[in-house]
């Protein structure tokens, strides 16, 4: 049965590569069972509900990638997306969260739309492939970056916004965290050298064991105000009751206080932000695992985006912010995942989740941090399939590997990207080289940018 709906022995996976890529991928992304709660409960919503509602939204789009694409991407809640969603909607511009709710349904509604009439999956197929490249390139960069936070290598600073955090500030807790994302990252790259399937999951996994035995010697000590938990996991169970004052709120509105103007700009963002990080992660992990076909498109692309639609819808109804593909799904991709069954294990995961919570919570991020930094690693590499001797090709493509971690933004790596491609095309008298599409993405990205 899972060979003819995923087609196993056509991508050259086993059912047991698939699987351990699915766990790899929900393992790197289980941190927004964490941390969507804790930012959207800022708005007033029951923590543990939101807790619930991010597990089954991400267990509904994982579901509908697998099914519906049989693509190795898994989807939750988006970061970025779920603060916007708190700190700028309801907190600053004064809606309720169940308004904010309704236009996260709304933008996944119109996301239907363009599904069905191609518009996103023409969008990405007009992107060059020497765009691509750079997108993964930029990718890898990103999510190299979030692992040097999580990890708490990097820290903010005034003069220079990012520094080295020293080890021996806070040796108890950042410091011994910092170095153990290091061991991680050393365990992992020791094992792939080796050719070890799994390395990733193993290194995980390894780094949190490693991090018990710290705590258990004194040398990890919690400090929960200060972000850093206890590593072992404790027992809670779901907060159904917490849920149930969620589901079905964002139908729930009084509009006597919508201002149209700000509803549909509102909207406007959420729809931006996720429709280019989807197709930027879409591009540039497919383009890293070599899953393009031979006009450089995603098979099945449609489906994939679809997915990610009825995600959002989904979520907005359960009681979640905007549901968007995961960067973190280039880890499973790394592990060797090529098709829906890696994302179907990671659905599954995220539904074992929500009984079991306290479980992934309690994986640190030093641990999925390491994943990540090498992951990162991985995916830079599509650098080399640059062709840095036409500079029309190569410097959009540099753009964006640039723009996506200083700017901390897959869609504005690809908005530059998009701009300077153009540009130098027009420019340098190569306008055959240029698609209508992107000349009418350019303008929309020029526009955007004046109006800001």
């Amino acid at each position: 049965m899972l060979e003819k709906t995923f087609k196993l022995q056509e991508h050259k996976v086993t059912v047991k590569s698939e699987i351990a890529a699915g766990l790899t991928t929900f393992v790197t992304m289980a941190y927004i069972l964490a941390v969507n709660p804790l930012i959207l409960s800022a708005t007033g919503m029951s923590q543990g509900g939101v807790l619930i509602a991010t597990a089954l939204s991400s267990f509904i789009g994982c579901i509908c990638m697998a099914f519906m694409a049989n693509l190795p991407f898994a989807l939750a809640p988006g970061m970025g997306l779920n603060a916007y969603f708190a700190y700028v909607v309801v907190l600053g511009m004064g809606y309720t969260w169940q308004m904010a709710l309704f236009a996260v349904f709304i933008e996944g509604v119109i996301f239907v739309l363009l599904t069905l009439t191609n518009v996103r999956e023409a969008i990405f197929n007009a992107i060059p492939i020497s765009l691509k490249h750079g997108i993964s390139a930029g990718i890898g960069l990103f999510i190299a970056f979030i692992g040097l936070q999580n990890s708490h290598l990097v820290r903010s600073d005034e003069a220079t916004m990012v520094a080295f955090n020293k080890f021996s500030e806070n040796f108890s807790t950042s410091g011994i965290s910092a170095l153990l994302c290091l061991v991680g990252v050393l365990i992992i790259a020791v094992l792939s050298a080796h050719q070890r399937k799994g390395a990733i999951l193993i290194g995980v996994f390894a780094t949190w064991v490693i991090g018990m035995i710290c705590q258990a010697a004194g040398l990890y000590v919690p400090d929960p105000e200060a972000g850093f938990y206890s590593l072992y996991p404790v027992w809670a169970g779901p907060d159904f009751a917490g849920f149930g004052t969620l589901i079905g709120q964002c139908f729930k509105l009084d509009f006597s206080s919508l201002k149209l103007g700000d509803f549909f700009a509102v909207v406007f963002a959420f729809l931006f932000v996720d429709i280019f990080d989807t197709i930027g992660t879409l591009a540039g992990v497919a383009t890293k695992a070599g899953m393009l076909d031979e006009n450089n498109q995603l098979p099945n692309a449609k489906g994939a985006l679809m997915a990610d639609a009825i995600g959002t819808m989904s979520g907005a109804v359960l009681g979640t912010s905007t549901v968007t593909t995961y960067v973190e799904s280039s880890a499973g991709v790394e592990a060797g995942g090529r098709t829906g069954l890696t994302a179907l294990t990671t659905g599954i995961m995220f539904l074992i989740a929500m009984f079991f919570s306290p479980i992934f919570i309690a994986i640190p991020g030093f641990a999925t941090a390491a994943a990540l930094i090498y992951v990162g690693f991985s995916m830079f590499s599509s650098v080399l399939k640059l062709d840095f001797h036409d500079l029309t090709e190569a410097i959009p493509a540099y753009l964006a590997i640039l723009v996506m971690p200083l700017f901390y933004s897959i869609a504005e790596g690809i908005s530059f990207g998009v701009i300077a491609f153009v540009l130098l095309k027009v420019l340098a008298g190569r306008r055959k080289d240029v698609s209508p599409l992107m000349y009418i993405l350019a303008l929309i990205f020029i526009v955007r940018y004046i109006f800001a």
